[in-house]
């Protein structure tokens, strides 16, 4: 099992600008996606930035 790292997404919700945390495994833009549309399935995701949390 590969070690996760916590990381913070920004991202725009319907157009307007969120934050999560997430722990993710590479931090790639794509594996943010992924989580973040498990949690968001019926709205539209755009603008995804990925950095590590603090």
């Amino acid at each position: 099992m590969a070690q996760k790292t916590k990381y913070v997404i920004k991202y725009k919700l319907d157009g307007e600008q969120r934050f999560e945390f997430a722990e993710l495994e590479r931090g790639t833009e794509e594996e943010a996606e992924a989580a973040l549309k498990k949690m968001h399935t019926d709205e539209t995701v755009s603008d995804i930035k990925v950095s590590k949390a603090l």
